[in-house]
């Protein structure tokens, strides 16, 4: 441990949001020497005179330096540390010469005077007592800025949430801290209820304060919607809750009209079943909005059919298209409403009809858009019509801003509405509550809206089942594509998929070219022939590089769950090498060419697109929850790491922002809905009941374009496609579609 006392004579690197910084220190005394420092620092200037503990490290690049574990600011004393620390302009408005002048006149006693009385600064030259106040608000302030750093790690806060807490709530704090604390956990991301719990706890909030009961129901609510759901019902939110809380349900029961009052939840009863139901008060909101906006869309223009059909013919025709029965009631659907559903598997012909309503709106001259939820689904969604198309967030001018809840503002909204006549949404299964809302807010009646998924795909990652509630509702015209082409019939991947979801068992036999079963039957057998697919067959297979090849699991535990597969795969695909620079975060180490995920929504993240010179030629902001990328560089001294998504987007993480990473060699079938990818490695041997499921098992062989490689146990295999078993979500959406 090296403790070292001086000034901070240069700012290397600063990141006002998180404190971190990296400075030169100039020490003192007989061994006086500059020092690099790094860590986190709220508020450090230069000038500033600090003690800093820390641990000594050299780094590959920049040589010694050291790491910082605590710090205190010491005022300076003598004269020429004063004067030193003045005229290195750590007090806005003072300068070298203005110092010289303060310092004279005060000496020793100059602190004390900008602290206490600087009023007294209008008796030196040059400084009106205009400037005088303005000098004292800067140096009050900063020492607000040091009380506070140091009466929040008296609760154990870190210096980083310290920073936070003081730029959001600034001298206002001490209030919150003593009487509320669990309001830090609605105002401060990375502030759960945990934690405020236990800030609370040493502030000596007692245990069934009615602060402590709302914000840890409100947090069960939340835990609920990471889940998927919009809403609990009040029996499971009254258990999960007093878990825990560790109260009594009835204290927790009694909270419950108080936060119905303060407009933080919404409880309904449901008179069909007599069942409660808790939603949070923006879910709720949301589900009505999307409602009324799909009835207001809902809008019925009568064509004669006999004129339908003659144009449709024409398109077969000049296109050169075959339409089934269903796909005909699709393009007519689509044409004569305002809103329409069109469903259906693999290989049911769901691109040829989309198409083919592109070409009947071309040919009545109607503006069109096309978007899907992922940037890999819109690509798809471009090369499979021929039309450009765009990633929701995009169409809709993401600005960067995160409203109540963490939703997303766009610029496209009920004021700024898109203008296009028709607008088609691919990958519908994709789209939860949240991200639907935003969407129907931009497209204002008498506009076609098209909605394209597959109804028996996995829910969205986000709350609600947005395009199952729309189908089951019944009110709406819903085209379902069952007829599977002869090309398709020619892919055991397709028909093997029908069979899944039919519940029909798939007869595993040699010599299919894209659906391949391995049969190992432990952990042991299974993980070497893993490394080997993905590593040097399938590649060479399919013709595409390894990065392309997606292993994907059920779960994220056990030893053939996420975690465990990526940690092994990461070893064999990009092994540690004196060219490759990593940085641990928690239990993961991030290695330069790493595959990564990013596993939350980041709105105000950053990206650009170079070309080849190296200039900027588009660029955006927002990187999703699933977005795939490499790892282009790790640089330890700026601590930041640069990624690179599809279709060359790269975004630059700090240190304090790889929480939002994760390895993806190896993902999980949820995570990876919207995606296709040329080969998927499947190993399967046993897991949670609930998630060795047909509906799992269908989602993830249809992730292949290529080749389905089914590594693990028949039984396995045949137990997922033999259970229906689901895991419930709870949704509202059908009630409120019902309602209006």
């Amino acid at each position: 441990m090296a403790v070292i006392e001086g000034f901070v004579s240069k700012i290397v690197f600063s990141n006002r949001e998180n404190g971190y910084a990296v400075f030169v220190m100039e020490t003192e005394g007989d061994d006086a020497s500059e020092q690099t420092v790094s860590g986190t620092f709220p508020g450090v200037d230069q000038g500033d005179y600090l003690r800093v503990e820390g641990e000594v490290f050299i780094h590959p690049t920049y040589g010694p330096q050291i790491k910082a574990t605590s710090f205190t600011r010491k005022r300076p004393e003598d004269e020429v540390s004063v004067l030193r620390y003045l005229a290195s302009g750590a007090v806005k408005g003072i300068g070298p010469v203005l110092a010289a002048k303060i310092v004279k006149k005060f000496g020793n006693d100059t602190f004390r005077v900008l602290e206490e009385e600087p009023e007294l600064l209008a008796k030196v030259k040059g400084i009106s007592e205009k400037k005088a106040r303005e000098i004292a608000e800067v140096v009050a302030q900063k020492k607000d800025m040091r009380q506070a750093m140091i009466f929040l790690q008296n609760f154990g806060i870190t210096l980083k949430l310290a920073a936070k807490i003081y730029d959001r709530y600034g001298s206002g704090l001490y209030g919150i801290i003593k009487t509320n604390p669990y309001k830090l956990a609605e105002d401060i991301d990375g502030v759960g209820f945990k934690t405020a719990d236990e800030i609370a706890a040493k502030a000596g909030i007692v245990p069934d304060s009615d602060f402590r009961i709302q914000c840890g129901t409100e947090h069960v609510l939340k835990n609920a919607g990471a889940q998927g759901n919009t809403y609990l019902p009040k029996s499971e939110l009254l258990a999960q809750a007093a878990e825990l809380l560790m109260v009594e349900p009835e204290a927790i029961e009694r909270n419950l009209m108080q936060m119905q009052l303060d407009r933080r939840i919404i409880i309904r009863g449901d008179q069909a079943t007599g069942e409660t139901k808790v939603f949070l008060a923006f879910y709720f909101y949301m589900e009505m909005n999307v409602a009324g906006h799909l009835r207001d869309l809902n809008i019925r223009e009568d064509v004669p059919d006999a004129s339908l059909e003659r144009q449709i013919d024409a398109i077969e025709r000049e296109k050169g298209l075959e339409l089934d029965s269903m796909q005909r009631e699709a393009v007519k659907a689509a044409v004569t409403h305002g809103l329409t559903v069109i469903t259906g598997g693999p290989g049911t012909g769901k691109t040829t009809t989309i198409n083919a309503i592109i070409s009947f709106f071309e040919k009545q001259r109607l503006s069109i858009l096309l978007a899907a939820p992922t940037g890999r689904a819109a690509k798809r969604m471009s090369e499979t019509t021929g039309h450009e198309a765009s990633t929701i967030h995009r169409m809709l001018e993401l600005s960067g801003s995160v409203e109540e809840g963490g939703r997303a503002v766009f610029a496209r909204n009920e004021e700024n509405p898109l203008k296009e006549d028709a607008i088609i949404i691919d990958e519908m299964s994709m789209v939860d509550i949240s991200l639907m809302n935003a969407l129907l807010k931009a497209v204002i009646p008498g506009t076609r809206l098209i909605l394209v998924g597959d109804a028996d795909q996995l829910p969205s990652v986000g709350p609600g089942r947005v395009l199952g509630d729309i189908i089951d509702s019944e009110c709406f015209t819903v085209v379902k594509l069952n007829r599977i082409f002869r090309q398709a019939q020619e892919s055991d991947i397709i028909m093997n998929a029908h069979k899944i979801n039919d519940g029909e068992q798939v007869e595993i036999k040699p010599g299919s070219k894209d659906f391949l079963f391995v049969k190992r039957y432990s952990v042991e057998e299974i993980c070497p022939i893993l490394v080997m697919l993905v590593r040097d067959k399938l590649p060479k297979y399919v013709g595409a590089p390894v990065k392309d090849v997606q292993v994907l699991t059920p779960m994220r535990k056990g030893s053939l769950g996420v975690e465990a597969l990526n940690k092994m795969l990461q070893f064999y695909l990009n092994p540690q090498a004196p060219d490759k620079t990593e940085k641990e975060n928690g239990d993961t180490v991030f290695r330069e060419g790493d595959k990564v995920m990013q596993i939350k929504n980041d709105y105000q993240m950053e990206w650009t697109v170079k070309n080849r010179a190296g200039y900027t030629v588009s660029s955006g902001m927002g990187i999703f929850n699933g977005d795939v990328g490499i790892i282009r560089e790790i640089n330890l001294y700026a601590e930041t790491v640069d990624v690179e998504f599809d279709e060359g987007r790269m975004a630059q993480y700090n240190f304090k922002q790889l929480d939002e990473l994760e390895l993806a060699y190896a993902c999980t079938i949820h995570k990876s809905q919207g995606s296709e990818y040329p080969a998927v490695v499947l190993p399967l041997l046993a897991g949670p009941r609930p998630l060795m499921n047909r509906n799992l098992l269908y989602t993830a062989v249809t992730r292949a374009k290529q080749c389905v490689t089914v590594l693990g146990s028949p039984e396995c295999f045949a137990q997922m496609i033999a259970s229906k078993d689901t895991l419930e979500r709870y949704s509202g959406l059908i009630d409120r579609l019902k309602e209006v």
